[in-house]
Order: structure tokens, then C-alpha cells, then sequence
């Protein structure tokens, strides 16, 4: 029997998976090593490997059949845009994409007007302003705190996860708009999908009936 092979995303994700897992009876003892130094964590008696990705990472190994099956956000999967199969909403890491700025900007959002905007997701958020708002923007990519932009005036308003607001609240920005809400998926390679079919399948339901 070859082994299922799980890419699982970094830190909270994957320790909220493998609990997930062990409520459906699938446990891997080697992963539970705060200290191991291993990159591949096997499984024998279920026939599954598992190793951890950073998350952008998740969908390539899925896509490319190195992983069968990933688990990863929502918004990684919108932004990497890969060919791959999303089967299941695990319900955990819950949050909302959205587009944030100072009360202010509201206006600029309202009347369409050439603004820019700051964001580690330009996919997303080219998406949402050029194909359902029909809003031309400049798009910024930038890859650390995205609300430093609108403070010190490099854009209008940022497109980021929203998990409770408070950081925004604390920097004087708001959610103007919400884009699309996030949380944890199984996404599964197409031709694993098609060869795998009955484990695969078996596994779903197994984890749909502990959600």
C-alpha cells in the first residue's frame, strides 16, 4: 500500500490539524516530539506521511503530487491560485480578509477613485478591486506589518486578515469592506483524487463526522 502523503502548514495549523486527526482516530506518535529534528513524520499502521510546509509552500507540493492531500488557509489558496481539488472546510483558524484603512478612506472606496493599496495578498486583492468592484488601484506588495502603510501614508487603505481587529483599532484603521472569510481546508492533488479515490473519500467522511 503506498502512503498518503499530508503537507501541513506551519505552527497553529498543523497542531490544530493533528488534534483534528487524533479525534478521528489517525494518530502519528513521531510527530508529538517537540524535539525531533525530522523533516518527515510516517504513520506505518495508517499508511500516511506527513510533513510540515511553510504555507504559501502547501498548495505547490499539492499541485505538483509531492503532497496528496495539504491543509491550508483559505487565503493561501486565493492568492497561490494552483490546480487542485478543495474538499472540506476543517473550521478552524477562522478570520476575514479584508480591506482596511482610516474612516476616511471610506469615501475613496465609495467613489472609486485611484488609490493605493498595501497588502502581502496582491492576487486577492487585484481580484476584488478589478473584477467585483471594478476599481482601478495600485497595487503594493509589502511583506511585513501591513498596517504601517496607511499611517505613514504609503497607501490609502490594505488588504490583510482581520482576526479580531484590535491591532487595527489600536493603529486608528478599521475594516471598510470585507472581501471573503477564511479558515482552515483539505485540498487534495487531481490525479490523487482519481487514484486514491476510496481512501481519500474515507478519510473526508472520517473527518466530517469529528468537525
Amino acid at each position: 500500500m503506498r502512503y498518503l502523503t499530508f503537507a501541513l502548514t506551519k505552527g497553529r495549523l498543523a497542531k490544530k490539524t493533528l488534534e483534528v486527526f487524533e479525534r478521528a482516530g489517525i494518530t502519528c506518535q513521531e510527530m508529538k516530539d517537540p524535539d525531533s529534528r525530522k523533516l518527515i513524520f510516517v504513520s506505518e499502521e495508517h499508511g500516511l506521511r506527513f510533513f510540515l510546509a511553510k504555507g504559501p509552500d502547501v498548495p505547490t507540493y499539492v499541485e505538483y503530487g509531492a503532497a496528496d492531500i495539504g491543509i491550508v488557509g483559505k487565503d493561501t489558496i486565493l492568492e497561490e491560485g494552483r490546480s487542485m481539488y478543495e474538499v472540506l472546510d476543517l473550521g478552524f483558524g477562522k478570520c476575514r480578509m479584508c480591506v482596511c484603512g482610516p474612516e476616511s478612506a471610506r469615501e475613496l472606496l465609495r467613489h472609486q477613485e485611484l488609490i493605493r493599496v498595501a497588502t502581502k495578498y496582491p492576487n486577492i486583492a487585484k481580484d476584488y478591486f478589478y473584477n467585483k468592484k471594478h476599481q482601478t488601484v495600485e497595487i503594493i506588495k509589502l511583506n511585513g506589518s501591513i498596517e504601517l502603510a496607511p499611517i505613514v501614508g504609503l497607501s490609502e487603505v490594505i488588504v490583510d486578515i482581520v482576526e479580531t481587529g484590535s491591532t487595527l483599532r489600536e493603529n486608528g484603521l478599521q475594516v471598510l469592506e470585507e472581501i471573503v472569510p477564511l479558515s482552515a481546508r483539505m485540498v487534495v492533488n487531481q490525479v490523487s483524487m482519481k487514484m486514491e479515490n476510496e481512501r481519500i473519500g474515507k478519510l473526508i467522511q472520517e473527518l466530517k463526522g469529528v468537525l
